[in-house]
């Protein structure tokens, strides 16, 4: 049935679904399974109560959103760029496959995240001390003070004013911000919250081949990304879907956020 352009009729038990004529099933099923499946489940049936279910949602209602996401109508760090790499094909083949499958019945487990997005290639250094602390912010929606750094590999491209190659590593250490009276963040006079724990890192890295890990609609070039504790140990079953969706869309600043910062600090 691949490639062919038909009408789906399916019974669902409850139902009927109609997905949309002139879109092809087996594409929007192999986008699915290989993109769309590591938030919203390979049937439609998220990994998260953060990502809502699409399962048995209007086809229409889907082509809607999406385009809405490619065309940056709606706002949303993760969807403007996984829609940004959708044609207008692509988004009917999805939309027609996900409104063929059942919903979610009520009380029923989330999907588990595709093991091949699962977090497992990068390991968090067991010392900062060779790396250049380049960037300090704060996270107004998390409370907390960070600090950026990057390995010599980083540092070299950076200023070089060259893409970032395999071998670079950049770390994020998170501190949780002290609190007043009101609740917000203490602010030094620095600028920057006052921060009283380290609760945990962040890190990516890229390594020769590392990006065949995934397709290319989502792929970093090379990146992996990794989430870990407070005593350096990796959080598990952390997905990286969201990581490569909101990073994509940087290709050409190595798909850095803070690459100007980097090659600042690199050249002084």
């Amino acid at each position: 049935m691949n490639g062919l352009k038909y009408a789906v009729v399916l019974s669902m038990g409850f139902g009927i679904v109609s997905a949309a004529e002139g879109a092809d099933f087996e594409p929007g099923k192999n986008i699915a399974a290989t993109v769309c499946a590591a938030c919203h489940g390979a049937n439609g049936i998220s990994v998260s109560d953060r990502f809502p279910n699409l399962a048995g949602q209007r086809r229409p209602y889907i082509e809607k959103q999406l385009k809405a996401f490619k065309s940056k109508k709606r706002k949303h760090g993760i969807m403007n760029g996984i829609a940004g790499a959708l044609s207008k094909a692509d988004m009917a083949n999805v939309a027609a496959f996900y409104a063929s499958q059942p919903g979610a019945q009520a009380g029923a487990a989330n999907s588990k995240p595709p093991a091949g997005y699962i977090a497992k290639r990068v390991k968090l250094p067991a010392s900062l001390s060779g790396f250049v602390h380049y960037m300090t912010f704060n996270h107004k929606g998390r409370k907390q003070l960070r600090k950026v750094y990057a390995n010599r590999i980083a540092i070299q491209a950076a200023k070089a004013g060259e893409q970032l190659p395999d071998g670079s590593v950049i770390v994020v250490e998170q501190f949780k911000a002290k609190l007043g009276p009101d609740k917000k963040p203490v602010v030094g006079a620095d600028g920057f919250y006052v921060s009283t724990k380290r609760v945990g890192f962040t890190a990516m890295e890229r390594q020769a081949g590392w990006g065949d890990d995934f397709p290319e609609m989502i792929r970093n070039g090379n990146w992996h990304y990794g989430v870990f504790k407070a005593d350096r140990s990796a959080r598990p079953n952390v997905s990286q879907a969201s990581c490569l969706s909101c990073h994509k869309p940087f290709a050409a600043d190595s798909f850095l956020f803070t690459i100007k910062q980097l090659r600042v600090a690199a050249n002084k």
